[in-house]
This record gives structure tokens, sequence and C-alpha cells, in this order.
């Protein structure tokens, strides 16, 4: 799914009738199972989900997550990392776009995603909410071939935007070979390692 489809949804959302219409709108998500979606309020909070979002968690029916926080329906990082993305999000108003990251894809059984989460605004421009999706990285690359090192270079990468850095010198930090490397961020994004540096650096992030 595309970033300008997740902002076009975004901005049907007013204030006074969020919840009535994010609940329809998470329905179409339902019958993606390869991705979980969701809205929250300016706390963090569900206030809807797809089908996958909750049975990733282990629970049955939506209403056992709205209301709730990622801290709150995961323990440790797969919960706490989730809620301080939230907040960056909540209070600065910038989006996070494509972030690569592990979450659940059944109880405890971790799967690689790419997230994205827009800020949602009401008539004023202020930050009500935000809107999301993570789509699970699935064939043609097996997931347990994806260092975690990848990871942390391509966040640290996104955290330090000007600093000068090559493809090459993000593969050696990925502790990958600069052809692996290249063809990793080709499945992930679309993308040769050049044009990805060069995009991410033009698109808005968390922090800027």
């Amino acid at each position: 799914m595309k970033v300008s489809t997740i902002r076009a949804v975004g901005a049907k959302l007013l204030l006074d009738d969020l919840p009535v219409a994010v609940g329809v709108l998470a329905e179409p998500f339902d019958h993606t199972p390869d991705l979980a979606f969701f809205v929250k309020d300016g706390a963090a909070r569900y206030v809807a989900v797809n089908d996958s979002l909750i049975k990733r968690h282990g629970y049955r029916h939506k209403s056992q997550v709205l209301g709730r926080r990622p801290c709150d329906i995961c323990p440790g990082d797969f919960g706490r990392l989730p809620a301080q993305q939230d907040a960056q999000v909540l209070n600065t108003g910038k989006p996070l776009i494509d972030h690569l990251e592990q979450q659940w894809y059944l109880p405890r059984q971790p799967v690689w995603c790419l997230t994205t989460k827009l800020p949602l605004r009401d008539a004023t421009g202020n930050v009500i909410g935000l809107i999301g999706i993570s789509r699970d990285v699935r064939a043609p690359v097996d997931p347990r071939q994806i260092p975690v090192e990848l990871a942390a270079a391509l966040e640290s990468f996104e955290n330090n935007l000007a600093e000068p850095v090559t493809p090459t010198l993000l593969a050696q930090r990925a502790r990958l070979t600069p052809a692996k490397f290249a063809r990793l961020i080709r499945r992930f994004f679309d993308l040769t390692p050049s044009a990805y540096r060069e995009a991410t650096r033009k698109a808005p992030r968390l922090g800027q």
C-alpha cells in the first residue's frame, strides 16, 4: 500500500466522527492477513484495528484491543518501541515511513515488517491521532535471512540523514556484502540502494 493511499484515507477522518469513520474504514483491511492496519487517538490508544492485528496478539475480538496502547498488549520491546514511535508522531506531527522492524505475526512469533505511521489532523491543523500500517516482508525474502544489523543500519541512517554515507558503507554497517544489501533493499523498497538513500533523505521523518 502506498503512503499516498494512507494519506487519502486519513484525510477523510474528522475529529467529530473519528470513532465511527475508522471502524468502517478498517473493515476492508480485515481481508489482508499480511498487513496490520490501525488508527489511534491523540493518546495513542487504538480506535480501529483490522483482524490481522488482533490475531497477531492472541486476541479474538477487536473489543479486546480497542482503547488500549501497544504497551498494554505486547510485553517488552514489542510494545515499548511502537509506543515510542506513536509518541513521536503525535508530538512532532512528523510521519514514520517504511520503517523496517520486527513485530509479532503470531503471539511470540516475530516477523519482519515495514511500518508507516502518519499523523491525523483536525480542520485547524492540530494532531488528533495517527493512522498506519505494518506490512509483512514476505516472498521472495526469507525472513530468517534478514540480519538484525540491517534494521539497525537503516534506522541509524534515518536518524542521521545529514551524515555522508554511501551504499557500500550502509552494507558494511549491516554486515552484508554490497550485492546482498542491494538485493534486500530492492525487495523491501523496490529501489536501488542509491535511490533508497536519496528517497529517504527527501521524505519527512521523525525528529526533523
